[in-house]
């Protein structure tokens, strides 16, 4: 996992990175849930959706440790 990202002399944490691209593929995931009707069976929709995006972040942060050297 990369330690820091230089941003213009600003230092960012690498996993805000990850964060980012966590919730940029729990935007249509979420979505989609909403269309087929999925939440309709979820008992507290925001646990769920706080629930479904940690394991989406440790996907990608899973997936990007296995990538990078």
């Amino acid at each position: 996992m990369m330690g820091e990202i230089d941003l213009y002399g600003v230092f960012i944490p690498g996993l805000a990175l990850w964060m980012a691209i966590a919730f940029a593929l729990s935007l249509p995931l979420r979505r989609l849930l909403v269309a087929t009707g999925f939440y309709r069976l979820v008992w507290h929709r925001p646990l769920f959706d706080l629930a479904l995006y940690v394991v989406l972040l440790g996907g990608v942060v899973t997936l990007a440790q296995g990538t990078l050297p």
